[in-house]
């Protein structure tokens, strides 16, 4: 006869299991997170975080079976608050809580230092982050979900100068590592393409006051104004833009790309202006219409930008230790880079280094307040 005290506590554990949704055997798979949560980028993080776990709690229902043992996904999120010194902090906590993944981080600027604290580690990194150095450091478990600033910038500078004939183009950057990298790149891409860079200044990621910047650079009389940087600043730039009476056409990376860019605009100082997003239209995806469906109808939102590429990231995942039989990183990693998963924004496939072997970009104008498909690169 089993001993009361051990019969009690066996049907304690049970209840446990049962409340929480695991039986016994299941095995608990740690998948860390990381994005902005809190402050001006906090739009941003919150969607991909959404879209992670709608991930997560898909793969928990559908029951996924690793080396014949059915796992219980579990998302373990921090805030790195885009700032590059608590990306290494949120990098460090994660490693710590013993997870098998990193899906995250979303800006350049966190990634990149965190990605040393994971290769250490020996923990894979699916990132949208954009800067080239990503993936220059040669670290084995870097993988980069969307094409870098280098194809971005390329095609950015290729359109002023060929399709918008744009003769005085300006520069401002907000000295991020996104939006210094990519500012970097579009003003190569000019040059490339037989165009001239007037003027290149500076600003910072907490800025809102551009007065002084446009006042200078208004008399250049620039065409087109390159901003590198989020849309928490082009917003506000573009509305002085229009109170000094500037016509110049703004253009911008992916994260100018959303409808908090036209709100805060005002309407009608965000018509006309272009941004390139890395990636296709998610309409025109094979699962992209439904994912937009049921991310909308969970959440009450619309997709902010990112999110699908960390649902897949997740996916992505799940679906390398499967191939792998394992769970552990070590040993699921190999699969990860030799995968061919067909997502709800793309087949991902990876080169040696971590970068994507199907990149293209998409250019956007804002046409009637939304965000409209120019064209596909």
């Amino acid at each position: 006869m089993m001993n009361p005290k051990k019969l009690a506590l066996s049907a304690i554990a049970l209840a446990f299991a049962a409340s929480s949704g695991l039986t016994l055997a299941d095995t608990v798979v740690k998948l860390g997170f990381a994005s902005p949560l809190s402050g001006a980028q906090a739009h941003y993080g919150k969607d991909n975080e959404n879209a992670a776990r709608l991930a997560v709690e898909e793969l928990n229902a559908k029951g996924v079976m690793v080396g014949g043992q059915k796992v219980k996904f579990e998302l373990v999120v921090e805030d790195d608050q885009a700032d590059p010194r608590m990306g290494t902090v949120v990098a460090q906590k994660l490693v710590d809580a013993k997870v098998s993944a990193i899906i995250g981080h979303f800006n350049s600027g966190t990634s990149i230092p965190a990605s040393k604290v994971y290769a250490d580690a020996g923990i894979p990194q699916l990132t949208v982050a954009t800067n080239p150095k990503y993936s220059q450091q040669g670290f084995k478990s870097a993988f980069r979900l969307v094409g870098n600033d280098a194809f971005l910038g390329k095609v950015l500078g290729e359109y002023a100068v060929k399709t918008l004939k744009a003769k005085n183009i300006v520069v401002v950057d907000d000295r991020t590592a996104y939006g210094q990298g990519l500012a970097e790149q579009f003003e190569a891409a000019v040059k490339a393409n037989g165009g001239k860079i007037l003027r290149h200044e500076f600003t910072t990621d907490k800025a809102v006051d551009f007065s002084a910047i446009l006042t200078s650079l208004k008399g250049s009389n620039p065409d087109v104004l390159f901003y590198g940087g989020a849309d928490a600043q082009a917003a506000p730039l573009v509305k002085q833009m229009a109170g000094l009476g500037m016509t110049a056409k703004i253009m911008g990376g992916d994260m100018l790309n959303t409808d908090k860019f036209v709100e805060m605009a005002g309407g009608k100082p965000a018509e006309g202006h272009f941004s390139a997003v890395a990636g296709a239209p998610l309409d025109k995806q094979p699962g992209g219409a439904a994912f937009e469906k049921k991310y909308k109808a969970k959440y009450n939102q619309d997709v902010v930008l990112f999110g699908p590429q960390f649902y897949d990231a997740v996916y992505l995942v799940a679906e390398a230790m499967k191939k792998a039989n394992s769970t552990e990183p070590a040993k699921y990693l190999a699969a990860l880079k030799t995968i061919s998963y067909k997502g709800v924004t793309g087949t991902f496939e990876f080169e040696a280094n971590g970068e994507p072997k199907n990149a293209p970009v998409t250019i956007y104008e804002v046409k009637g307040g939304k965000w409209q498909v120019v064209t596909v690169k």
